[in-house]
């Protein structure tokens, strides 16, 4: 039987991932719009950048987190 704090552990790992895949899908999106306009491919070009730095921590804390 999980504890409290195992279930709250869980809960936010998972809270976690599903904000990873809302970064995925959002980066994919910015890029699909990228493709049909270059004053779009300018102006979204920083914000790539960043949530992909975004997911590469949020990767590395759940890399962390499942091994514990």
């Amino acid at each position: 039987m999980p504890t409290p704090t195992e279930k709250n552990h869980n809960k936010h790992l998972d809270l976690l991932h599903d904000y990873k895949i809302h970064l995925v899908k959002y980066i994919q999106e910015l890029e699909r719009i990228d493709q049909t306009s270059e004053f779009a491919k300018k102006w979204n070009e920083t914000t790539i950048k960043e949530r992909r730095e975004e997911l590469k921590v949020i990767d590395k804390i759940l890399k962390n987190l499942i091994r514990f």
